[in-house]
């Protein structure tokens, strides 16, 4: 990922992870029913419009899909984050990810630690650096890249 996405993820993980849970718990819950197609009266005996399907739960197995692809990429950026959590070794930096990570602002972090705003912003390039740098191995994002096959220069 580049160092963009990655900051973008770091920003969006708060909302992203409460979005799985709220999806998750309302999907399942069995409050997917849609009330949108009339079944009852004379609503129910007029045509439907064209080009929407007239099974509400056919539409509504569509509807549920496509939260369903929104949950698998919510989750795959969550879960980026989440394996390289362990990464970040130094305390400040600890600091600030936990926070970021809890969606607070970079205001709130530094008025908590006691550092400039644009101290924190510095913390979190640096947070996404090392992030960027250790998703892809030191290979540039190149698979399979062996060095020992070359021939030496001299």
């Amino acid at each position: 990922m580049t160092r963009n996405e990655i900051a973008n993820i770091l920003k969006d993980y708060h909302w992203m992870l409460n979005s799985i849970k709220v999806i998750r718990e309302s999907l399942d819950n069995g409050s997917h029913i849609s009330s949108k197609v009339s079944q009852y009266g004379i609503e129910a005996t007029l045509p439907r419009s064209e080009g929407n399907p007239g099974d509400p739960i056919f539409a509504d197995v569509i509807r549920r899909g496509k939260y369903w692809k929104k949950i698998e990429a919510y989750e795959k950026k969550v879960q980026y984050i989440q394996d390289r959590v362990h990464l970040i070794t130094d305390d400040r930096e600890s600091e600030v990810l936990f926070w970021l990570l809890e969606g607070k602002s970079y205001r709130w972090i530094a008025q908590h630690m006691g550092l400039s705003k644009t101290n924190i912003q510095r913390i979190r390039d640096s947070i996404v650096d090392q992030l960027s740098e250790n998703g892809t191995n030191g290979t540039n994002g190149t698979k399979g890249t062996n060095f020992s096959k070359q021939k030496p220069a001299c």
